[in-house]
């Protein structure tokens, strides 16, 4: 009985140490098992894509000593507008005028070189042009679709600019204008624009006639 003991006792490690055993190569007995790598968080953030852009530099390089200063515009700066400046005597003889007949010379002459001629004072029934308060702008070929449409364009300047000429009417082919707009008829006026100011006076010498219209003439 005691030998059939001893003999499962030796025989019992034997089995114990040939099931552990199982299954593995014989010729890689030196080697570690391999750990499985356990899955990424659900909640982790795919990796970025190998060919996305490069993050921004954390400082930009500074500008070379040689660059221009940044160039500055003066706020409120009006870019459709000319700026204000002196008008020279226009083409019509200022003798006798008020100073807004005057500023109307002036402007015209300057914004509308196409007119050669301006009658300002001169002897008339109406007190008008002895008074320095009208003048008469003459318009080249003013029968032809230019001259007809250049003399338009001189109504609309003068009733764009009425406040600054203290404008009380102009007259042009037939028809009779106030700074409210067409008002009736007048007589004739078909070879120039006439233009009646309320005056302002008569000039001491020291004014200036500035060129600061309300609206940029038509082209």
């Amino acid at each position: 009985m005691k030998s059939s003991v001893l003999a499962a006792t030796a025989v019992l490690p034997a089995a114990v140490f040939m099931t552990g055993n199982a299954g593995a190569d014989p010729g890689n007995n030196d080697e570690p098992a391999a750990i499985a790598e356990a899955p990424p968080p659900e909640d982790a953030p795919p990796p970025p894509p190998e060919d996305g852009p490069p993050p921004p530099p954390e400082d930009l390089p500074p500008p070379p000593e040689d660059a221009p200063p940044p160039e500055v515009f003066p706020v409120g700066a009006n870019w459709g507008m000319p700026a204000p400046h002196a008008l020279p005597p226009g083409i019509a003889n200022e003798r006798g005028m008020q100073v807004k007949t005057i500023l109307v010379s002036r402007s015209i002459s300057e914004v509308f070189p196409q007119v050669h001629d301006m009658i300002g004072v001169r002897p008339d029934g109406q007190r008008w042009h002895p008074s320095g308060l009208a003048i008469d702008i003459m318009i080249p070929n003013a029968g032809s679709p230019e001259g007809i449409a250049l003399g338009d364009q001189i109504v609309a300047y003068a009733l764009r600019n009425a406040g600054r000429f203290a404008l009380q009417d102009a007259i042009w082919r037939g028809t009779y204008y106030t700074p409210a707009g067409p008002s009736g008829r007048g007589n004739g006026h078909y070879d120039h624009v006439h233009i009646t100011t309320f005056g302002g006076g008569y000039p001491n010498g020291g004014e200036e006639y500035l060129h600061e219209e309300s609206e940029p003439a038509p082209v």
